[in-house]
C-alpha cells in the first residue's frame, strides 16, 4: 500500500511539473508574441513573465532527479548490458546484483552529500535571482531524487534476487494502439500494416 502511493505521488510529481513547465513555456512564447504587436504592447507590458525561464529551469531539474528514479523502477534508465547478457546465468545474475548495489550506493552518496550541501547552503540568505525564493528549496531535488533512486534500486535489487526478474519495458508497445498478434512491430512498420 505504501509503496503504491509512493509509485503514485512520483507519477503525479514528474507528471504535474512537466505539464506546469509545457504551460508556462507556452505562456511565455504567446506573451512574447503578442508583445510584438503594437496595438497589444499596453496589455503585454502589464504582466511580467521575467520569472518563468527560471521556473521552468528548476522543475526540469526535479523532474530529471525524480525521472531518473522511475526509469530505475520501471525499467526504463539506461544501462549497458552487452556483456552482462553474454555470461552464464550464475554469473549474470551476480553481475546484476553488484550493478544494482554499485547504483544504489552511488545515489546514496550523492544524496548525503546532497543533503549536507543543503543543510549548508540553508544557513544562508541565497535566493534565487528572479523568483528570490530560498536556493536551498530548488536543491532539495538533489537529496530527495537521489535517495529515492537509491531506494529503486535496493528495490530492484530486492525483487531481482527473490523473482530472478529485472522490471522491463517493450519498446515496441505505445499505450493507446492495439498490438496485431503474431506480427512482429518492425515488419508491421517496414511494411505499411499486416498483408
Amino acid at each position: 500500500m505504501l509503496l503504491k502511493l509512493l509509485d503514485r505521488l512520483e507519477e503525479v510529481l514528474i507528471g504535474t511539473l512537466m505539464a506546469a513547465a509545457t504551460v508556462i513555456t507556452f505562456a511565455t512564447v504567446v506573451h512574447r508574441f503578442l508583445s510584438g504587436i503594437p496595438a497589444l504592447q499596453d496589455y503585454t507590458d502589464r504582466v511580467d513573465f521575467g520569472w518563468s525561464q527560471e521556473l521552468c529551469i528548476y522543475m526540469f531539474i526535479w523532474v530529471a532527479k525524480f525521472g531518473a528514479a522511475y526509469g530505475v523502477r520501471t525499467g526504463i534508465h539506461v544501462g549497458v548490458d552487452v556483456l552482462v547478457n553474454r555470461l552464464p546465468p550464475s554469473a549474470r545474475r551476480i553481475m546484476v546484483l553488484i550493478s544494482l548495489a554499485a547504483g544504489a550506493l552511488f545515489t546514496g552518496i550523492v544524496g548525503t552529500l546532497g543533503t549536507n550541501f543543503v543543510w549548508r547552503i540553508g544557513h544562508t540568505d541565497q535566493t534565487t535571482p528572479d523568483m528570490e525564493i530560498p536556493v536551498w528549496i530548488v536543491y532539495l531535488a538533489i537529496p530527495l531524487g537521489s535517495y529515492l533512486m537509491c531506494f529503486r534500486f535496493l528495490q530492484v535489487a530486492w525483487g531481482y534476487w527473490t523473482t530472478g526478474h529485472l522490471p522491463a519495458r517493450d519498446h515496441a508497445h505505445v499505450d493507446g494502439v492495439p498490438t496485431v498478434e503474431g506480427v512482429d512491430p518492425v515488419q508491421l512498420g517496414r511494411e505499411g500494416g499486416p498483408a
